[in-house]
């Protein structure tokens, strides 16, 4: 099975989320801000990583952009970011 991270701090949209994937064969792990989400990203036992993280930009405790500059310090796991924010200089960070 397929595991999927979903980062994101607005616990109803990720329950959806969730909730879609999962009637799709994904097994999905929510993580409701930026350092939970570092830390599932990066605490799983060998074999059992993530296929994709998919990270919120605007969150509290760790913001999307710092989360993922943690994860990429140890994973090369595939994120998608997912924000509301369309500034240039938002999607180059990203």
């Amino acid at each position: 099975m397929v595991k999927v991270l979903l980062v994101d701090d607005d616990k109803e949209l990720c329950a959806m989320q969730a909730d879609y994937l999962a009637a799709d064969g994904f097994a999905v792990t929510c993580a409701h801000d930026g350092a939970a989400g570092v830390a599932a990203a990066l605490g799983g036992a060998p074999g059992s990583e993530f296929a994709i993280v998919v990270l919120d930009v605007m969150m509290p405790k760790l913001n999307g952009i710092d989360a993922l500059r943690k994860i990429r310090e140890q994973s090369d796991v595939p994120v998608l970011m997912l924000t509301a924010r369309g500034d240039d200089i938002d999607r180059v960070l990203g």
